[in-house]
């Protein structure tokens, strides 16, 4: 069992930056795949970025180049640094941990990007 806790949203203006963070605990946080989605209003949920246990990451093309999910696995936290933020990336950001069949999931955190 992993429990995950955000943090971080808040109200930006466009162009303006946020970093996000996740909080693990409760089993092995190194081994686990973590990646941050989001979800707006009437929009399915959807990957922004990834970092596996490896270490490789990956990103949806509208971010790339903007935003950087790093992790620290001395402290079971993993990051979303948003850059050169648009309104567009206004949504609920959730975090998740993901490890064979297990997957686990934060309450969530709003961004919004708005003038």
């Amino acid at each position: 069992q992993v429990q995950l806790v955000e943090s971080g949203g808040g109200l930006v203006q466009p162009g303006g930056s946020l970093r996000l963070s996740c909080a693990a605990s409760g089993s092995i946080f190194s081994i686990y795949a973590m990646g941050w989605y989001r979800q707006a209003p009437g929009k399915q949920r959807e990957l922004v970025a990834k970092s596996t246990s490896g270490g490789s990451t990956n990103y949806v093309d509208s971010v790339k180049g903007r935003f950087t999910i790093s992790r620290d696995n001395a402290k079971n936290t993993v990051y979303l640094q948003m850059n050169s933020l648009k309104p567009e990336d206004t949504a609920v950001y959730y975090c998740n941990a993901e490890f064979n069949a297990y997957s686990y999931w934060g309450q969530g955190t709003q961004v919004t990007v708005s003038s």
